[in-house]
């Protein structure tokens, strides 16, 4: 299941060799600037647009760490998807899906599950907010499902893949809601994409942590497709403008999409909830910046599995460090957040300063089907 399709990065070697968090940290600082240059010299990605999937709640005390004073319990992250074509290493062009979150599924996470019993359904059409589905973003887009080459998630936190990439035996689960044929394997919807997922991400989940726990549907991944699976040893170059960088601290495995866009080189992951918590002395979130200044704390984590704390902090300033500035003013860090925080007003005291909302690069090419 490992690949040599695609081209290992070296920048952070040292650090990541590192156990010593407080030198990681500096290893960091010292490999981020010469990454970056590399990066960008070899170009943009063909393209990139975003697509909005589901806005749910999420408790404030993991969003914001420790940082925000707000009394509200929970807060509202908005899931996206990102459509990302490059070219391969023949010059071929690959489409790429970022967070193609099947959100009727993602709901049986046992988190979310739990907190569904706490919920009538008029309370939850009040607090959940659908925007659209993989399935009809890629129809208006143009894209038919055979023509993706690859999907990615930063971690598996909430996934359940099996009607994307199909399963070796019949799933009477999906059966029962309708996603799948009685007493046959599931056929996949992407039948030539491969998940690409760091070993140590993939490895992990049939022995997961009590930490981790509530947050992945690990029995949904034993009769994937083994030949759509494609796991990653380190850091990897897809092709120009497109890298995937080991980022662990918010998951074992978690990693972070790194692309050169027309408007600079942005970072996704969901290390942190909002670029704002990148930056926190600059926040107006009450709570946030005084934070920052007691602890001098750089960033923010998104903290619901504590289990890397320190590297999940020195990873979040990896991203900090690659990614270029734009937003209002200019100056703020270009990093999307894979579920990003969203003003709601049930949430008083937790609005963002600002939102990027989306990353539109290029001109997506349509597959010749549609």
């Amino acid at each position: 299941m490992t690949t040599d399709r695609f081209t290992a990065i070296e920048h952070f070697a040292e650090a990541d060799a590192e156990h010593l968090t407080g030198r990681q940290l500096a290893a960091i600082r010292s490999a981020a600037p010469a990454f970056q240059s590399w990066f960008r010299a070899l170009g943009t990605c063909e393209a990139v647009v975003t697509c909005d999937l589901i806005e749910l709640p999420y408790p404030r005390r993991f969003a914001m760490w420790r940082a925000a004073t707000s009394p509200a319990p929970f807060v509202r992250i908005f899931n996206r998807m990102m459509v990302v074509q490059y070219l391969g290493a023949g010059g071929e062009r690959r489409t790429l899906l970022v967070e193609p979150t099947e959100w009727e599924l993602a709901a049986n996470t046992p988190f979310f599950a739990r907190l569904a019993t706490t919920m009538p359904d008029r309370a939850r059409d009040r607090v959940v907010e659908e925007h659209g589905t993989v399935q009809s973003h890629l129809e208006r887009l143009g894209i038919a499902p055979e023509d993706v080459d690859e999907i990615a998630f930063d971690h598996l936190h909430t996934q359940d893949l099996r009607v994307w990439l199909g399963t070796t035996r019949p799933q009477p689960d999906l059966v029962a809601v309708g996603k799948a044929r009685a007493d046959e394997p599931v056929e996949p919807y992407f039948p030539n994409a491969k998940l690409l997922v760091m070993r140590d991400e993939w490895e992990m989940l049939p022995a997961l942590h009590p930490l981790q726990a509530s947050w992945y549907q690990p029995t949904t991944f034993a009769d994937l497709r083994p030949d759509a699976i494609e796991v990653l040893d380190g850091d990897t170059l897809l092709g120009p403008g497109v890298a995937l960088l080991r980022t662990p601290g918010h998951s074992l495995g978690n990693h972070t999409v790194v692309l050169n866009t027309s408007t600079g080189i942005w970072t996704q992951s969901e290390n942190g909830v909002h670029p704002e918590l990148y930056q926190p002395e600059r926040s107006r979130i009450p709570g946030v910046a005084r934070h920052a200044r007691e602890y001098g704390h750089e960033v923010i984590l998104n903290a619901n599995t504590p289990e890397l704390t320190a590297t999940q902090y020195n990873n979040m300033v990896k991203e900090k460090l690659i990614a270029d500035h734009g937003g209002p003013g200019g100056d703020w860090v270009q990093h999307l957040c894979s579920s990003e925080l969203t003003p709601w007003r049930l949430a008083p005291g937790c609005s963002p300063s600002f939102t990027f909302g989306s990353i539109t690069h290029g001109t997506l090419q349509r597959s010749a089907s549609t």
